[in-house]
């Protein structure tokens, strides 16, 4: 079955942004690699705190029921069935429910996770292996509303990390209403006007060294 990630670029979207990092990279020596997973890491550290809360909730409603109520189960059995089925619940829902992962994961490990992510796709891709170490990877992991750019050292030396924010907002804000693809093209676009504002310039002997396609990571 295809990822989250797959089904939400059609094979025209891909086309299209295929299509924007090529125009994107014919003013500027900049490579733009556009990557997108579904998600990050699998966090399981969130699963099992929900599964925690779960239970000890399950556990406080029988302690009511208890106290408040004639209502009681009969045997220890039943009781422990109980907590460890609310856990399991918990469990599941936090591996189903995106809302409910980036709850119980919390933003410090979101933020960990995506990074640590985007540093992989940034090795695994080559973004650094260009003669001006110009390649830029547009990093976006769905599950979490997160979106990086990850510059080599000659981008770097040429644009701050503040000027991308900007752009990563679009994006954030593009996939939280359902339309990360449109805005996945407008960063492309705003990555390339970027570039050439700072004079991240293409030379006469410049030579396409990156894929201009879309990347969808595991």
């Amino acid at each position: 079955m295809p990822n989250l990630a797959s089904r939400l670029f059609s094979a025209a979207d891909r086309d299209r942004i295929t299509a924007a990092v090529h125009a994107a990279e014919g003013k500027t020596s900049g490579e733009i690699v556009p990557y997108v997973v579904e998600r990050s890491d699998n966090y399981e550290d969130a699963a099992w705190r929900a599964a925690l809360l779960f239970a000890f909730a399950a556990l406080g409603a029988l302690v009511l029921l208890r106290r408040f109520t004639s209502f009681w189960f009969p045997d220890f059995l039943t009781i422990a069935f109980v907590i460890v089925l609310a856990a399991g619940v918990g469990f599941l829902l936090v591996d189903f429910v995106p809302a409910l992962t980036r709850l119980f994961a919390g933003k410090e490990l979101l933020d960990l996770r995506v990074s640590q992510r985007a540093a992989e796709a940034f090795i695994a891709e080559e973004v650094f292996n260009t003669r001006d170490r110009t390649g830029i990877l547009l990093f976006i992991s769905l599950l979490e509303h997160r979106v990086l750019v990850v510059g080599d050292s000659g981008i770097n030396a040429k644009v701050q990390p503040a000027e991308w924010e900007e752009i990563v907002q679009r994006v954030v804000n593009a996939i939280r209403a359902g339309q990360p693809a449109e805005g996945l093209l407008a960063a492309i676009q705003q990555c390339g006007l970027l570039l050439q504002n700072r004079e991240v310039a293409r030379r006469p002997d410049d030579r396409d060294e990156l894929p201009d396609s879309l990347r969808i990571g595991g």
